[in-house]
């Protein structure tokens, strides 16, 4: 009885599935119909079909189930011979959605640099939310001008709010309150390249990279670089070399994000530590649309008995440029890769059934305007270090971005000046080896403890905790930061972990509820706690070598030249950033 039970209740929930699952098509369907959109750009929300999805799907489903066995798939490659010329470009950059904003930075400062981009390097509709600052890192390099940047921002508002079921709503301002149209910046920022010098080969994947003892060189049809070169050469681009190397240049930097075929091959049987799971809507029709929300929940921990069980739902939305009422709302969850984990679809069928209520609205009074989508897996062990001679990653290539928003657009402006400058002084001292490279993307303390925080904000399979402690957590956190105002809570709400203000947060909440603190180590468990306070120690000893040995370090880098000068630099740039230093309200 209870197994004809239990295939009955199997059988129905697979004919409800297969129901609701028809909703996600059906809304796809209804969008195909008012627009047949162009080519899809590139990065996170740039494919909104729904063939795009079952493909985002099955990729999801590869890494949480597929066993990794032999060698990995070789992308990059060593050789022994030298390039047959001088290296065509100081750098080739792999990947121009983000790439290029780093592309354009190194060409203003006198190099030579390549972006080459497997489609149209253009940037999608769906706006990047993203703070002033940000914004204005791009100004201070170069890439823009103050008049440029404002004509990118389709949309500004405030406040913002970060609220938790059961706990006080905490409002702000100026956080993730502008609404940048990538579309727009993209094309001013690839205009400044070219008109700098810079190359940009389109429509050229690379099939693969071979590091020489001299250089780099790309496997990529050299008919289409010679197609490419010709359009650009009444701009000033050079011709390619009559050579059989390719596209070739003194460093390589992977800016091709997570799915990265050099990261894939450098991660090569690791599994993700932590996914974030994210599906949302651009959609019409909200009468509200003044403020956004950067991190907000309005139910419990999902039980064992959920449509999606062991997870806690969060949610973010912002005002879109694109109209007076057209607003995005996303629904994420922090979960693991474990093959358990829901499907991008499935989840997007609980966010038609959720969204309504936690913006008030009707579902059919809304015109869906564009789906969004998307899975982001980091891993612990990040950044990553340079595999090989010559290769760097950047972006979330490296694993720079933060386990907590995976905002990668974010995290390349903010590391944008650090990045310039270090690749810079790279190829000035020849200091591309691994070795010397793995210091551009140095131990980050603040980076590896906000592990801790995305763990506990997360439900392993087979736990039940109890279904208020997450919300409990957070409301309490945010609590005690916005008591200590704006130089404690902007940091964090902008992905940046300070020794001080997370001292002060902590100590304010164990002694306002000293109860709790036992339930955080039942959650979390002993030994990512104590992997925590290391990482916690760390960034202490960051923040006071920071204060107190930048004044002797910088010196003797004054006094240094070539590797000892660029190690020092980079010591530098690792106690700045490490200890989120570099970040000013």
């Amino acid at each position: 009885m209870a197994v004809r039970s239990s295939i009955v209740h199997e059988r129905a929930h697979d004919s409800a599935k297969r129901k609701k699952s028809t909703k996600t098509q059906e809304i796809f369907e209804q969008i195909e119909k008012r627009s047949k959109s162009s080519s899809d750009a590139g990065g996170a929300g740039g494919s909104t079909s729904y063939t795009a999805l079952k493909k985002a799907d099955e990729a999801w489903t590869r890494l949480r189930t597929a066993e990794v066995t032999g060698p990995p798939p070789v992308f990059v490659r060593e050789v022994k011979q030298a390039l047959q010329a001088p290296p065509r470009f100081d750098v080739v950059m792999c990947g121009g959605t983000l790439g290029i904003f780093l592309a354009c930075a190194l060409q203003l400062r006198g190099l030579s640099v390549a972006v080459v981009e497997r489609g149209p390097l253009v940037g999608r509709q769906q706006e990047w939310n993203i703070s002033r600052k940000e914004l204005k890192e791009l100004v201070e390099e170069g890439l823009i001008s103050s008049e440029e940047a404002e004509e990118c921002i389709g949309m500004e508002f405030n406040p913002v709010r970060a609220g938790f079921h059961g706990g006080k709503d905490v409002w702000t301002r100026d956080v993730l309150n502008l609404g940048v149209r990538p579309d727009k910046l993209i094309a001013k920022v690839k205009q400044r390249f070219e008109a700098a010098g810079g190359t940009v080969l389109e429509f050229t994947g690379a099939q693969g990279v071979a590091v020489h003892p001299n250089g780099v060189s790309l496997d990529i049809p050299t008919a289409a670089f010679q197609e490419t070169a010709q359009a650009k050469g009444s701009n000033g681009t050079q011709q390619q070399p009559e050579t059989d190397d390719g596209v070739t240049g003194r460093l390589l930097i992977d800016c091709m994000g997570n799915f990265s075929p050099i990261v894939r091959q450098a991660r090569w049987g690791q599994r993700p530590d932590g996914v974030c799971l994210v599906v949302g809507t651009c959609s019409r029709g909200f009468q509200n649309n003044t403020t956004g929300d950067v991190i907000y929940t309005n139910m419990p921990t999902r039980g064992e008995d959920a449509a999606v069980p062991n997870v806690q739902y969060f949610w973010e939305a912002f005002p879109s440029g694109s109209g007076p009422t057209d607003r995005t709302t996303y629904l994420f969850t922090y979960i693991d890769a474990d093959p358990s984990r829901p499907s991008l679809e499935a989840l997007l069928e609980e966010y038609w059934d959720l969204m309504p209520e936690y913006q008030g609205v009707k579902l059919e009074s809304l015109e869906v305007l564009r789906i969004l989508f998307g899975f982001f897996p980091t891993y612990r062990k990040s950044p990553l270090k340079s595999q090989w001679d010559r290769v760097l990653q950047v972006g979330d290539a490296s694993g720079i971005q933060s386990p907590l928003s995976f905002g990668g657009f974010g995290a390349l402006t903010r590391h944008l000046g650090r990045l310039r400058s270090a690749i810079t002084e790279a190829l000035e001292a020849d200091a591309l080896d691994k070795d010397s490279l793995a210091q551009v993307n140095a131990y980050n303390p603040g980076l590896s403890g906000a592990w801790m925080l995305q763990r506990a904000m997360s439900v392993r399979p087979g736990e039940r905790p109890d279904p208020d402690f997450i919300n409990s957590l957070l409301a309490k956190n945010f609590a005690a930061m916005q008591h200590f105002g704006d130089p404690v809570l902007k940091p964090f709400l902008q992905d940046v972990v300070q020794y001080g203000p997370l001292g002060l947060t902590l100590v304010s909440q164990m002694l306002s509820d000293p109860l709790f603190v036992p339930s955080i180590f039942r959650h979390v468990g002993v030994p990512p706690m104590l992997d925590w306070l290391k990482h916690f120690t760390a960034l202490g000893a960051y923040t006071l070598l920071h204060k107190a040995g930048k004044p002797v370090v910088r010196s003797l880098a004054k006094r240094s030249s070539g590797k000892q000068r660029f190690k020092l630099n980079r010591l530098l740039d690792a106690w700045k950033y490490g200890s989120g230093a570099d970040f000013k309200l």
